[in-house]
């Protein structure tokens, strides 16, 4: 059994990822290389990865280029920051509501008889 080391994952957010051996910039340049050469088993060995890595990453990353790569990355991140935004006030508008309905209902005088 392996223990865990912080080298090998990263909090992020809520949870512990993984962290990646490589930069978004290398697997560009290892994907242009396979272009290249097209020589799947021999990139794979010579870099240490899986075919099925290489795959995933050509299906991720196939068409861009290092500066699209890093525009995806800030993209991404900006896109997690908003929707923490958008749940941020999904609660404080349901807990409004909630305190709202209760003081409608706590807060009301009784009715005059005519």
């Amino acid at each position: 059994m392996k223990l865990w080391s912080p080298r090998q994952s990263a909090w992020k957010g809520d949870r512990f990822v993984k962290k990646s051996r490589f930069t978004e910039s290398q697997i560009v340049a290892i994907l242009k290389e396979h272009d290249a050469t097209g020589k799947t088993a021999e990139i794979c060995r010579r870099h240490g990865i899986h075919a099925n890595t290489l795959r995933n990453w050509k299906a991720k990353y196939g068409c861009l280029e290092v500066s699209d790569v890093k525009r995806l990355k800030q993209l991404e991140e900006e896109n997690s920051r908003l929707k923490r935004i958008v749940a941020n006030q999904a609660m404080d508008i349901d807990a409004l509501k909630y305190i709202n309905s209760k003081n409608g209902k706590l807060c009301r005088a009784p009715r005059r008889r005519a």
